[in-house]
């Protein structure tokens, strides 16, 4: 594909799938609160989004600063969060993450992204989500969609989510830097979808790689 395309790409694709509304996440730019981007990011993982924004609404009202969490007992706090899928870890995490924000970080969720990484139990995806949605800043949050629409268009040619999100900085216009994300969640859940595609109504077909595409509608 020819990356010149990609401004044309990005600008049909955001009239079609406009980012702002499309997950818990993204709608929580809105009014960012860093703390409860974090947690609702770490809940996320590998639920859907639905069970994220309900079940971080549940926890939020009983506990949302890592003094609270903190004090919720493990088991209750396995109750409240079990839908979300690997309760027991995410727990775990949960409370290990609220312990280092209040020991290291005077209770702050850092705005770099070496501080947060160092925490365990954050990784590229989350940070990055925390520093676009919560503080602003200009960087791209990578997760399946991301990775696996972006190979597929042509826009890069990674293995994974981690070494994609460098390639997409370089290459993506400013302003869908932290646009990217919730579009292609949209689109990919709507018409890219992971096996048999919709290319036949796909408003960017002509512009498509189509990598790795075997059977399509």
């Amino acid at each position: 594909m020819n990356l010149k395309n990609i401004p044309a790409i990005m600008k049909i694709l955001s009239k079609e799938f406009p980012s702002n509304e499309q997950t818990t996440l993204n709608r929580m730019r809105k009014k960012p609160n860093a703390f409860k981007v974090l947690i609702s990011c770490l809940l996320s993982l590998r639920a859907k989004d639905e069970t994220t924004e309900v079940i971080s609404q549940n926890l939020f009202k009983i506990a949302d600063t890592p003094q609270t969490i903190l004090k919720i007992p493990t088991r209750k706090l396995e109750k409240i969060i079990f839908s979300t899928g690997h309760y027991r870890k995410k727990a775990r995490v949960l409370k290990h993450v609220c312990k280092e924000l209040i020991e290291r970080f005077e209770s702050k969720v850092p705005k770099t992204r070496e501080e947060l990484m160092s925490i365990k139990g954050v990784g590229l995806k989350t940070a990055n989500v925390v520093l676009a949605f919560a503080f602003g800043q200009q960087v791209v949050v990578v997760d399946t969609p991301v990775h696996r629409i972006s190979n597929r268009i042509g826009f890069v040619k990674t293995k994974n989510a981690d070494k994609t999100e460098p390639e997409l900085t370089k290459i993506l216009p400013k302003k869908y830097v932290t646009e990217i994300n919730g579009i292609f969640i949209l689109f990919g859940r709507e018409i890219c979808q992971p096996v048999s595609p919709w290319c036949s109504k796909c408003p960017i077909k002509k512009y498509c790689s189509r990598v790795g595409v075997k059977r399509s509608r």
